[in-house]
């Protein structure tokens, strides 16, 4: 049954390593009722043809880190960020502002039971856990998130463990969440976890 509509004040980070299963996890929050605010699709829309950081980024990097299609070629990108430091900061230039914005926007817009921000770096970004009301990790074994990267992205397991040692450690999320759900297994593990968290978030919402 779906929640009933409630002030948006309340908000839940979710955040977990690559492979974790944020979207599959958020998806399950959002059949429940839940406002879900994804930052990292707004990344994709803002890099996708015609997205908002594109003229930047041809500024930036130049236009051969531009696909055929118009949008920002990403292999190329995730090969010079991972490789520098220094082009790493510069596409963060670009992109944070612009995706802290676009999520305002939404965030302003959303109907929902609550907010349910997907947030891939916020223990690293130091600045979401203060802009939530709570910390939602997905937590699973490096060896799982490993299988699926390699799986889903048809990388490498060296490249799956490089974008890892960008990340905060597992270890990292655990300690900064409020709230841990582990996804070791599939979906119909996770369907419970779920609705006990939502159930929750709906009780702390009323009192928000």
């Amino acid at each position: 049954m779906t929640a009933p509509v409630l002030s948006p004040r309340f908000s839940v980070g979710l955040t977990g390593g690559i492979g974790s299963g944020k979207s599959t996890v958020a998806d399950l929050f959002a059949a429940h009722g839940a406002a879900v605010i994804d930052t990292d699709l707004i990344a994709h829309q803002l890099t996708a043809a015609g997205g908002s950081a594109i003229t930047a980024i041809r500024l930036a990097f130049g236009s051969t880190f531009i696909a055929a299609d118009g949008a920002m070629d990403r292999a190329k990108m995730r090969a010079t960020v991972f490789a520098d430091p220094a082009e790493k900061g510069r596409l963060e230039a670009i992109l944070h502002p612009l995706i802290r914005a676009e999520t305002e926007h939404a965030a302003a817009q959303a109907e929902g039971a609550y907010l349910l921000f997907v947030v891939p770096l916020l223990v690293e970004s130091g600045l979401w856990k203060q802009r939530v009301s709570r910390v939602l990790a997905i937590d699973c074994t490096e060896e799982i998130q490993i299988r699926r990267v390699m799986q889903r992205n048809n990388l490498t397991e060296p490249q799956v463990r490089a974008i890892m040692a960008t990340q905060a450690s597992r270890a990292s999320r655990i300690a900064a969440a409020d709230d841990i759900i582990i996804n070791n297994g599939d979906t119909a593990a996770l369907i419970p976890q779920v609705k006990r968290l939502h159930d929750l978030y709906i009780s702390l919402a009323r009192c928000a």
